[in-house]
């Protein structure tokens, strides 16, 4: 047999993925409003008692807003990249970095979220990081809204509940390609957008308690976030002739638990539920099988004259997704479940798992690259996968982050390995680079970075950055493109 030969593409976009909320910090900064993301509470790994801690609900607002409560807010704090960044994108240039997906605070630069003019001093921040970024020749992917909707929106409209957020959304959308239109070519609208129907807090502002049917209202809210990401769309190619909008799904792939037929069909649709969302971001319609969901679920999505349209004309120009693990389906779901928060699953007897309970699958990502581009015939780019780990500091302050190497060289041999198989792939951005406040638990602790930052989960720490193993190996593999893993 012949040996065939595959390499990663000439200009592939090496790199990293940050969330302003995880690690700008200066949440009152700069005329900055609140956002979703600085109500969210850290609650210790001994105390938590339910699988997702991100909720928020409406009594916790009017205690925190009071000041009743005397909870920490991680989230407010990130990493100080706000003061920092120059020091943190010297970091990433000094590995190489081709790319740097980084999200702008929808708070920062308008911040009630319906403001009727942009705070200038939001705006010059990101110009000074993009300026930053343009002098070490590292090419933004910027996201619009990555679990930030501005707190002004939730409680004028409930978040993306209110129809009117759509309006706001596209200002804010416009107000920042027309503002650095020179400057940024690759743009996100929504980060894991499917992250609405799991955390509809997290996901878009939504407090669930205030709404009589929670779950329609979270499928209403999607519905406008698919329509003012078609908006968006249509004024990028407006004002950025070669501007590129992706969508970006978490992609949550599931194996059937059993060759039981009753578990391949429950997997495919769980596979379905969570490919609908890029199916209408690339297709532009909902899918008949989502159609019956609603039946069955009486969800009846409002809809007004022309929404049809808009999700048809302008659809995304390239998939982005997360990928951290893979999922077992089952129509009988009994038997040991991982530890995983979010993604909590049946456990895969064939697979290791992460400090955090998410089972480790790098085949699993080239599985998930050849079903998407077979379904999508889109390019497809990689924006988050890395592995959150406890990291030891040694006494010569070296950290000896071997098992971050092992997942990341797994996965992006896989990834090459898709590209053999003929998958358009654009780059690759680790989640994320330097360490970061956790999403989904707002610990330090649960570290992801090649560069390491001095904070702990209680808020303590000099936040000194400091270099690990991995950031070494990392360069190498930029410097060879994949080449030396």
């Amino acid at each position: 047999m012949a040996k065939f030969k595959v390499e990663f593409p000439e200009n592939f976009y090496w790199g990293g993925a940050t969330a302003a909320n995880q690690i700008e910090g200066g949440f009152d900064a700069g005329g900055k409003g609140l956002s979703a993301a600085d109500f969210v509470e850290y609650i210790p790994k001994a105390q938590r008692t339910k699988d997702n801690a991100m909720e928020i609900t409406s009594e916790q607002i009017r205690k925190t807003l009071s000041g009743e409560s005397k909870a920490r807010h991680p989230k407010r704090e990130g990493i100080d990249f706000y003061h920092r960044y120059k020091e943190d994108i010297a970091l990433l240039a000094e590995m190489g970095f081709k790319a740097f997906r980084f999200s702008i605070h929808w708070s920062r630069i308008f911040p009630n979220g319906y403001d009727e003019t942009p705070n200038e001093a939001g705006l010059q921040f990101y110009d000074s990081v993009l300026d930053e970024l343009a002098r070490h020749n590292i090419e933004p992917i910027v996201t619009l809204s990555h679990y930030e909707t501005p707190y002004g929106l939730t409680k004028k409209y409930n978040g993306w509940v209110g129809r009117e957020v759509i309006n706001h959304f596209v200002r804010y959308a416009e107000t920042v390609f027309t503002r650095y239109k020179n400057k940024v070519k690759f743009w996100i609208t929504f980060n894991e957008i499917n992250m609405i129907t799991i955390s509809p807090f997290t996901g878009g502002g939504i407090l669930s308690d205030k709404e009589e049917n929670a779950m329609q209202a979270k499928y209403q809210g999607l519905h406008h976030q698919f329509v003012a990401s078609s908006l968006a769309t249509k004024r990028l190619h407006e004002i950025i002739p070669d501007g590129k909008m992706g969508c970006m799904l978490a992609r949550m792939s599931h194996y059937p638990y059993t060759p039981n037929p009753e578990d391949v069909l429950k997997a495919q649709k769980d596979n379905q539920d969570n490919l609908f969302f890029t199916d209408v971001h690339v297709r532009g319609e909902y899918p008949n099988y989502i159609k019956r969901f609603f039946i069955e679920n009486d969800i009846e999505i409002v809809r007004e004259t022309g929404d049809d349209e808009i999700l048809k004309q302008h659809p995304v120009d390239y998939i982005t997704i997360s990928y951290y693990m893979s999922m077992l389906s089952s129509a009988s779901p009994e038997g040991a479940r991982t530890e995983g928060n979010l993604m909590n699953t049946l456990k895969n007897p064939y697979l290791q798992a992460s400090d955090w309970g998410w089972q480790i699958d790098p085949i699993g990502l080239r599985v998930v690259l050849n079903e998407m581009y077979d379904r999508y015939q889109l390019p497809i780019f990689v924006v988050e996968n890395g592995l959150g780990a406890y990291d030891t500091v040694e006494d010569d302050g070296s950290i000896n982050d071997h098992y971050r190497i092992d997942y990341l060289r797994q996965h992006i041999e896989q990834m090459k390995e898709a590209i053999g198989d003929g998958v358009e792939l654009l780059g690759y951005t680790s989640w994320g680079p330097i360490d970061l406040v956790s999403m989904s638990t707002s610990e330090m602790s649960k570290r992801y970075g090649f560069i390491y930052v001095d904070k702990d989960d209680e808020g303590h720490g000099t936040l000194e950055r400091r270099r690990k193993e991995s950031f070494f190996w990392y360069k190498k593999v930029i410097e060879s493109n994949g080449e030396e893993l």
